[in-house]
């Protein structure tokens, strides 16, 4: 990376750390509004640089991870609405192999309910899960160079997911909805692009459409969101999809998503984050993806938790 490129780096990355420092972590209770609402961003940063004649060898970078959460929950006498927009983007630079994506979600939550009784609601929802950047496999040739190939695009895939069903919540920080009818559309703009001899139909969308229609499916939801210990939270998310009409063991896909947080002080976090995915349209093994990093976090919310 060039002098300059730094130089403008490290003027991003301490605005950034002056910008979250400055404010920290705010709770402004709002006991008249039917509204509970929490928002949470943070900017994780990690770099490594040697000296040309360093002896144990190394590889100069520089990367980030920056995430957003949103959350707005309605709630008045047995009705209920609620929104979660959950994103989180990351990149490192290896010297000599450019940038390159480490981390790409988007989510996007919303779901109205009536309460059957104190523990169960019937719903109804719909979710959308993309990505914000392209995706490559590397690899290298019989000369020994490094190759990308594509395999995913900006919004590409982009699966959107509508559910009725019951949710089930016995306590604050737990909740299991199950789906028996939960049509779900793939979404691939460019799906030509990513055929591959290996991958004739990516994301099982064929090659001559854009988009796949599964309109007799479900799917289960659970979450789970806590702190465990003193500054601890341990949150994560599984999601299970499956076809009624091409039913099979090995055609179910599976997705968690967990994340651990650890609070060291009012304005910095250590983040341990790792996704398990398996999906048959897109590959016969279980996909895994892990980070790990250290940042700053600003969280607002307009409820005292319990």
């Amino acid at each position: 990376m060039k002098f300059t490129s730094c130089k403008k780096l490290a003027s991003l990355i301490v605005f950034f750390l002056t910008t979250f420092c400055s404010f920290g972590q705010f709770v402004k209770v709002d006991s008249i509004s039917n509204w509970r609402k929490s928002f949470k961003a943070g900017l994780n940063l990690n770099q490594a640089s040697f000296s040309n004649n360093w002896k144990a060898g190394g590889v100069n970078s520089i990367g980030f991870t920056a995430f957003l959460n949103y959350k707005a929950n309605f709630k008045k006498d047995k009705k209920s609405w609620d929104n979660e927009f959950d994103f989180l983007y990351g990149m490192v630079n290896n010297t000599g192999q450019g940038y390159r994506k480490t981390l790409d979600r988007i989510f996007i939550d919303t779901k109205y309910g009536s309460s059957l009784n104190e523990k169960w609601d019937v719903f109804l929802s719909a979710n959308l899960q993309s990505q914000f950047d392209k995706g490559y496999k590397y690899g290298t040739d019989a000369a020994g160079l490094t190759t990308q190939t594509l395999i995913s695009s900006a919004f590409s895939p982009t699966f959107i997911t509508a559910a009725l069903g019951f949710e089930y919540h016995p306590v604050s920080y737990f909740k299991l909805r199950l789906s028996p009818f939960a049509p779900r559309v793939t979404i691939v703009s460019d799906v030509k692009s990513l055929v591959t001899a290996d991958n004739p139909t990516p994301y099982g969308v064929d090659p001559s459409e854009n988009t796949r229609f599964e309109w007799l499916a479900f799917q289960m939801l659970a979450e789970f969101n806590k702190d465990i210990a003193t500054n601890v939270n341990l949150k994560w998310r599984y999601v299970m999809f499956a076809n009624y009409e091409t039913f099979d063991l090995k055609t179910i896909d599976h997705r968690l998503d967990v994340t651990l947080t650890a609070k060291v002080n009012k304005f910095i976090n250590v983040n341990l984050g790792s996704i398990l995915l398996y999906d048959f349209d897109q590959d016969i093994g279980i996909q895994v993806s892990q980070a790990f990093s250290l940042g700053v976090l600003y969280t607002f919310q307009n409820y005292k938790d319990k």
